[in-house]
């Protein structure tokens, strides 16, 4: 495999959701060894230290969306964040809850289209994400991402989307736990969405390979964000938002193979990791071995974990 420069992004992030811990992920990743991991497989590791939000108005309160300024505050700096660091290899965001690929996507978008290229985008998660700050009735933020990239409307405040991303350019694979405005407003779209059944009927690699292919043939640039409710909890405990029946330690990694063999991936996300929940750092480790899988792990290189 080609050897990369890897550049980590600590996004501390805890202001998309109401239940707080996500602000230890960063660190928590670099105690599980992610670097090492990186270097062990070739490839060059810069780590970019954690970031801040950029200046904002504080937050009051008085809207049902949950601290609406700080968010802003970390969309922009990520934004800029991740224009800056895709122009010198592959960043990998540290998150953080799910509200950083409101930057992560966004500056990925603008660099892909300085670049004359589309970006798309691979959204490994439970839950669709496609909610605006008008239709989220949890006043959850870390709910809107795909919906703020696609430019759907709402987002006053939020900076403005220079770049949007394609509708088809996005495949969603995880699907679990979708509410009925979101699952009305994803029928209108052109989003490619898999849910369990799917996968638990056909398999995770079909509808995986069809993506890259359509990846490849448009000499696209792909954003991977793969957030821990994709797996199942009982494998990966420390995340906020438990729905059973996800993805096993097996199809998590066909994946991130399938994507390390396409040699397609341009930039990571890995999300809504809470230290505060996990079991000895379990999700954090399997975290780490599946960006390691994503980037050039194969089986027979893969660490025996003891938990005992």
């Amino acid at each position: 495999m080609t050897q990369k420069t890897c550049i980590l992004v600590g996004a501390p992030m805890d202001s998309g959701k109401r239940r707080t811990g996500c602000l230890m992920g960063p660190d928590a990743y670099r105690t599980a060894g992610l670097a090492q991991a990186l270097r062990d497989l070739g490839h060059r590791v810069e780590d970019m230290g954690n970031l801040t939000p950029a200046s904002h108005a504080p937050d009051t309160g008085l809207t049902k969306l949950h601290a609406p300024n700080e968010t802003i505050g970390w969309t922009h700096r990520l934004i800029r964040a991740a224009e800056q660091a895709l122009q010198r290899g592959l960043p990998i965001f540290l998150g953080g809850d799910h509200a950083l690929s409101l930057g992560s996507v966004a500056g990925a978008a603008n660099h892909a289209a300085r670049q004359g290229r589309p970006l798309f985008v691979l959204w490994l998660d439970a839950h669709s994400d496609y909610h605006t700050p008008d239709t989220t009735d949890s006043g959850n933020l870390h709910g809107t991402p795909l919906g703020y990239v696609t430019g759907r409307p709402g987002f006053g405040g939020f900076p403005k989307i220079e770049n949007p991303v394609p509708q088809e350019n996005i495949c969603i694979i995880g699907l679990r736990s979708v509410d009925a405005a979101e699952r009305a407003a994803l029928q209108q779209t052109e989003i490619h969405r898999h849910d369990m059944r799917e996968i638990d009927e056909t398999g995770i690699g079909a509808p995986l390979a069809a993506f890259l292919d359509r990846v490849a043939a448009a000499d696209g640039m792909l954003h991977v964000s793969l957030d821990v409710d994709f797996l199942d909890p009982m494998i990966a405990p420390a995340v906020g938002t438990t729905v059973p029946g996800g993805a096993t330690i097996r199809e998590g990694h066909l994946v991130m193979e399938m994507i390390c063999d396409s040699g397609l991936m341009t930039s990571l996300d890995l999300v809504e990791l809470n230290p505060f929940l996990d079991d000895r750092g379990r999700t954090a480790l399997l975290m780490v071995d599946l960006a390691a899988s994503a980037l050039g792990r194969r089986v027979f290189d893969r660490p025996t974990r003891a938990f005992t």
